[in-house]
């Protein structure tokens, strides 16, 4: 297990005297039979090689008094959650991976119905109703993203991303991939996790690819000069994390395809109303973020991860994911929802299978489903043509700021500016007029002071217009 650097862990401690009104087996006797029945003297022992001594906390924590009464805990966490400034009080050009998109009514309905919320496992037999409703979810992400082949949602793009290379270098059989510069810093983080060492047969090279400061883009002859026999597959996002769209898909999987490599995309799917599938432009695996779709941002915890591909069984043999399928039944004409492959998955495989996934994100893929079937084509491309309209609008007024320049066209939904001023200080300021600027791109240091604005359906031209006015009085 992997502690990213500042974690500290808090161990409960299940020896103490304290009997907690809500948790079973909390009985002072009831826990030292447990402890006896395998052979453990304290909790400490269960926990000592699996946590290091240093990410212990070793204290106890820093915990209010208990409140007596359930309206004094709402008033008391009331006041808490009050000292945020949310997307409702504040208008936010912020995305970088979580976005703030229109939420129909009906789609928080339907995600907050019992059988949905509540259900954590069933069986096929016993919960038809979530099992189709997750089938759905897989139909409808094919549709957009052009595949034929989608499982249940994982927790994020990053993890979709990390599993989808993985599968890649299993089917190729080699340790290497490349990405490009201009992917998002975090996904290159989580990333380089999936590629380390949770592999039992040796790490996953990462080499990254120059993209082109004139265009935001992959540049493709470096992007050749690194390919070879070594190389599992190329990454690539589409749009990359400058919002920029990567018009030379088709010559990055077909230089990909040359060396025997797969052609891995990341895409928002948001933007395939109006962009081209993954499928058209010769990507063997596809994967994102569902988020948009449907999914409020929940302070940046609404992810939802999904991977697709072509329907052959190399590439289904080698899916982390649950695969929800239709299968015939024993009554002749009748046909129930069945699991594909469950032998491959860590739910039955364990220690030994390919890949390790635990609890998913079912519940966001059943929102997106929802989401989805609303709009429906027609309503997919009108609002990728808004955001494109709105996006590029916002940048051509912001590019006219004496002290703002925005360096590229081409992009979707969101977009760099380059200040004539510290970010952190246009941020600070922006602030004062209920503003949440753009998210810094400090990784980017070729780009100076920039910062990368998100603009969509939810901009109104009035907010457009009153992010121009603050810029140019900040900017002055």
């Amino acid at each position: 297990m992997i502690f990213p650097e500042g974690t500290h862990i808090l161990l409960i401690d299940l020896d103490d005297e304290y009997i907690h009104p809500y948790i079973p087996n909390s009985v002072p006797s009831i826990k030292k039979e447990m402890l006896e029945a395998i052979g453990a003297t304290s909790t400490d022992e269960l926990y000592a090689e699996m946590i290091p001594e240093r990410l212990l906390l070793n204290r106890e924590m820093r915990l209010p008094d208990a409140l007596p009464d359930e309206l004094g805990l709402k008033r008391h966490v009331a006041g808490i959650l009050g000292k945020n400034k949310t997307t409702e009080d504040y208008i936010s050009f912020l995305g970088g991976g979580c976005w703030q998109h229109y939420i129909p009514k009906v789609c928080e309905v339907i995600q907050n119905r019992s059988e949905f919320l509540t259900a954590y496992a069933g069986g096929v037999y016993s919960d038809q109703g979530r099992y189709q409703a997750n089938f759905e979810f897989q139909s409808l992400i094919c549709e957009l993203l052009g595949m034929e082949v989608s499982g249940l949602p994982t927790y994020d793009w990053g993890a979709a991303a990390g599993n989808s290379v993985r599968m890649a270098s299993r089917l190729t059989g080699r340790k290497e991939i490349l990405v490009p510069k201009n992917m998002s810093p975090a996904r290159l983080s989580i990333l380089s996790n999936f590629c380390g060492s949770v592999d039992p047969n040796g790490d996953i090279k990462i080499t990254q690819v120059d993209y082109e400061d004139e265009t935001g883009r992959v540049d493709l002859g470096d992007l050749e000069s690194k390919l070879g026999e070594e190389i599992a597959c190329v990454y690539f996002e589409n749009p990359n994390y400058l919002g920029v769209i990567e018009s030379e898909g088709a010559k990055i999987s077909e230089l990909a395809h040359a060396y025997g490599a797969e052609s891995v995309v990341g895409v928002d799917p948001i933007s395939l109303g109006v962009l081209a599938s993954p499928a058209e432009y010769g990507a063997d695996i596809a994967c994102g973020e569902a988020q948009p779709l449907g999914v409020s941002m929940y302070a940046g915890g609404g992810s939802c991860g999904f991977i697709a591909s072509r329907d052959e069984e190399r590439y289904v043999a080698e899916y982390p994911l649950r695969l929800l399928s239709i299968a015939p039944t024993t009554v002749e004409g009748e046909y129930g929802f069945g699991q594909a492959l469950y032998s491959r998955t860590s739910y039955m495989a364990r220690e030994k299978a390919k890949d390790w996934v635990g609890t998913t994100t079912v519940l966001w893929g059943i929102t997106a489903a929802v989401y989805m079937s609303l709009l429906g084509p027609t309503g997919m491309k009108e609002l990728g043509e808004t955001i494109i309209e709105k996006s590029h609008y916002a940048a051509e007024i912001l590019d006219d700021i004496s002290g703002a320049v925005v360096p590229y066209r081409g992009f979707f939904k969101e977009f760099p500016v380059v200040f004539s001023k510290p970010v952190e200080e246009v941020n600070k300021q922006l602030l004062r007029h209920g503003i949440f600027g753009g998210a810094p791109l400090s990784d980017y240091p070729e780009l100076g002071q920039s910062a990368l604005y998100c603009v969509t359906e939810m901009h109104s031209l009035e907010m457009i217009e009153r992010l121009e006015s603050a810029l140019r009085e900040v900017l002055a």
